[in-house]
């Protein structure tokens, strides 16, 4: 076997798990807008939807595991090569953990049903899904592109992700202090609202991977982190 043979099987390897990633990650965007619909709409058909296929994503990223290491193991790849490898099994990761979170929101959800909204925080919490639904479809965008600097305008965006959550926050608090009625669906929209913010921690970590894959090391920098909450509940869902 010559080296143009496989260096072509290396390559047509590489793009098929390339292509299972991409779908993996147009699932992973429908479950987080279906959570966020079934949230605003409390349509818990489609929250339950959105449970039972995140088997699916769960599915999807033991695959792209399973062939990733089939493909280190057989084409002994250069060292771009195994960059941008280690970097699909990194994404890989990052999105089942969006599909779980999304998961979290849809039974949350379920367990709010018949329940009040507080205030205007389901449209605040609106804003904020789409956000980060944004960002990680972006981030995924960039690391096919191989496109570092569209991936070090994402992990700048973070910080807002995190201000929006911080804002919610204080607003939860605000009303369950008020009201003792609030505390139960309170809690519940403060877990769903740490859930989004995580996918956009998630989404961060994709775009840290296509600096990784491209120029073979991680940003220096500190994530610009704004949440100044993480101390004050028990995070069960992360």
């Amino acid at each position: 076997m010559n080296d143009n043979h496989i260096v072509a099987s290396f390559d047509r390897d590489l793009e098929s798990i390339q292509a299972t990633m991409v779908r993996m990650g147009g699932l992973v965007e429908q479950a987080l807008a279906d959570s966020a619909q079934a949230l605003r709409t409390r349509d818990d058909e489609l929250a339950e939807k959105v449970r039972i296929g995140d088997k699916v994503i769960d599915d999807l990223d033991l695959l792209i595991k399973s062939d990733a290491a089939r493909l280190l193991a057989l084409r002994a790849p250069t060292a771009k090569d195994l960059r941008l490898v280690l970097a699909v099994m990194e994404i890989s990761s990052h999105l089942e953990r969006c599909g779980d979170y999304a998961k979290n929101i849809a039974k949350r959800t379920m367990a709010m049903s018949g329940a009040g909204a507080i205030g205007g925080t389901l449209s605040d919490m609106a804003r904020m899904s789409v956000f980060v639904e944004t960002m990680v479809r972006e981030a995924l965008d960039a690391f096919i592109a191989r496109d570092p600097v569209k991936a070090a305008e994402i992990i700048a965006r973070d910080a807002e992700a995190d201000q929006i959550y911080n804002t919610l926050f204080r607003s939860f608090l605000t009303h369950m202090m008020e009201d003792y009625k609030n505390i139960t669906v309170g809690m519940h929209l403060h877990f769903i609202a740490k859930n989004i913010e995580r996918v956009g921690d998630h989404a961060t970590g994709i775009a840290e991977q296509t600096i990784y894959a491209v120029t073979g090391a991680l940003p220096e920098d500190d994530r610009p982190k704004q949440d100044n909450t993480t101390s004050a509940f028990l995070e069960s869902d992360v």
